[in-house]
């Protein structure tokens, strides 16, 4: 059986972008539900298909389409044993544990929601989403304080969770989800409700802003449908072969590349579940194991590189994507020599698919991030709300004054205002700037708003802004991304000192432990600056823009 992409679009193949982008379409199930749809008919009609190739440091496993119907299924009993039911929030914090594709799968059958985060989270952080999102239940990996993290806000909050997690011994107050697994029955009758809908909330994830907590971004049971232009058209995954998206299943990357449109597809998936990244080590397992498309932050390329890569063998590989921040030349044209693969760049956010890309039958201009797919109606529009002349710079955004495309996000779940903030006036701001050459390739400007993108990570301001600010040494503080040779951007801190405090050394390294520990690691600031004043407006409010400007000569000369 190949794939099953005839299922869900009249045509597969195009003779060029303008016959893709004029012709293209998507068939939507009012019932589609991607576990059964697509999952659960590869488990009947080709049962023995590759759907997921995956490996940590101590051994490989392997699971087919039978397999993770099989899973799906006793995870599916287990939880509902719990009371999970139809549009319930699980909070999924499993790092790259193999667990994570048979929990998603389950929980699309019961029709819950699942809210995937990454395991680095902060008991102030896991307090939010569960406070936010109303969450019952959690299944999480055991390493890395992350159980003891779940104890302690239960204890703040005065609720009692269900909690789960994978590991190989017991823990008092928490199911073992491999046991339970194994015990539940392996025989599930798929739950009727009366108001099913395609357009019911399946995922939310947390997206870091500028300004507040993160939002909580809600795609719809139709969404896995939209990665079919992802993957099948952008990724270009290969029938029968295996894709390697690398991005921890807590990020909103992991569903483009690694569940839902490679699947649809035809190919199945690699997933290395490493405990730190080795770009040498991280690059050969995956050739040995015969990857056939690879996509990776371009952090990433530049730090494989870097490494003595010359003897490996690449042949298997087929074809080479990247997001999520500028793609360097230098990094572009030596992967190309090594491999003979241009990286081909894609746009798109946690709230979309890919929704511009360069499609195959575009010719690569390096730095562009392509043309649009054919699911969206894209514009540049000014500050005066007027579409864009060519090689002017505007806000990206989706004319929906004709209908809402598949693929967009249905909004902010519990947040009416934040939605309305975003969509308004017959269009969603992606609040990202590019501006379009005359051939219509769009080129990335930048975040209208002060999103730090640092390795593939983004990273909200307030949220690293409120941990500096519970250092007793803190009075006030910007926090901005400078330029970064390797990792794009790194996290800087604009500080000023309280009284009796002054800057050192010792100090600094002491404010990026204490960062460190109040939340995620990944968002301390490697730079820090003190300062005796921050440039604000009458109103109060910081002058990001004018520290970045600023910073934006310096930090790139050094």
């Amino acid at each position: 059986m190949s794939s099953l992409l005839h299922k869900y679009i009249d045509r597969e193949e195009y003779e060029s972008y303008e016959d893709f982008n004029e012709n293209f379409k998507i068939n939507v199930p009012e019932d589609f539900n991607f576990a059964y749809d697509i999952v659960d008919v590869y488990a009947k009609e080709d049962p023995d298909k590759v759907a997921l190739s995956w490996c940590d440091d101590d051994g490989d496993k392997v699971f087919t389409f039978r397999d993770l119907k099989f899973y799906s299924d006793k995870a599916a009993n287990f939880f509902q044993s719990l009371g999970v039911t139809k549009g319930d929030c699980v909070l999924l914090t499993l790092k790259s544990r193999y667990d994570f594709w048979y929990c998603m799968l389950a929980l699309h059958k019961l029709k819950a929601i699942a809210v995937p985060a990454t395991h680095m989270l902060k008991p102030e952080d896991i307090e939010y989403r569960i406070s936010a999102a109303g969450i019952k239940t959690v299944v999480t990996i055991r390493e890395d304080g992350v159980p003891e993290n779940y104890a302690e806000v239960e204890e703040t909050l005065g609720v009692s969770l269900n909690k789960i997690f994978v590991g190989n011994e017991d823990k008092e107050g928490w199911y073992n989800l491999r046991e339970e697994v194994e015990k539940a029955s392996k025989d599930f009758k798929r739950p009727v409700y009366d108001d099913d809908s395609v357009e019911d909330t399946s995922v939310i994830f947390f997206s870091s802003g500028s300004t507040g907590q993160p939002k909580m971004i809600k795609h719809s049971f139709g969404y896995p449908l939209a990665h079919i232009v992802t993957s099948h058209y952008w990724h270009q995954v290969v029938e029968g072969g295996l894709h390697y998206t690398i991005a921890d299943t807590g990020w909103g990357k992991a569903l483009w590349g690694e569940i839902y449109g490679p699947w649809i597809s035809g190919s199945g998936i690699y997933i290395y579940d490493y405990d730190r990244f080795h770009p040498y080590e991280v690059l050969s397992k995956a050739l040995d194991h015969k990857i056939t498309t690879l996509c990776c932050p371009p952090t990433m390329y530049r730090f494989f590189i870097k490494e003595d890569i010359d003897s490996l063998d690449f042949s298997s590989l087929k074809h080479v994507s990247t997001a999520g921040e500028p793609l360097n030349d230098e990094v572009y044209y030596k992967f190309k020599e090594l491999t003979g693969l241009g990286i081909r760049e894609s746009f798109g956010q946690t709230e979309t698919v890919a929704t511009i890309a360069n499609f195959p039958w575009l010719d690569i201009k390096l730095g562009s991030m392509g043309k649009p797919a054919p699911l969206f109606d894209i514009k540049l529009l000014n500050p005066e709300g007027k579409e864009c002349d060519v090689g002017e710079e505007g806000e990206i955004v989706f004319d929906i004054s004709k209908g809402y495309p598949l693929g967009l996000f249905k909004g902010y779940y519990n947040n009416e205002e934040k939605t309305n903030e975003t969509i308004y006036g017959g269009y969603y701001h992606t609040g990202d700037s590019a501006w379009k050459d005359e051939d219509g390739y769009y080129w990335y400007k930048g975040r209208i708003d002060d999103i730090i993108k640092s390795s593939g990570y983004k990273i909200g301001p307030y949220e690293v802004e409120s941990a500096l600010l519970s250092h007793s040494a803190v009075l006030d503080c910007a926090v901005t991304g400078v330029p970064h040779p390797i990792r794009g951007q790194i996290v800087k801190a604009t500080i000023v000192l309280a009284d009796g405090y002054e800057a050192s050394e010792e100090l600094t390294k002491d404010i990026q432990n204490h960062v460190k520990h109040v939340t995620a690691p990944y968002k301390y600031p490697r730079a820090i600056e003190y300062v005796k004043e921050l440039p604000k407006t009458i109103s109060g409010k910081i002058m990001r823009k004018q520290i970045r400007v600023a910073d934006e000569e310096k930090y790139r000369e050094e």
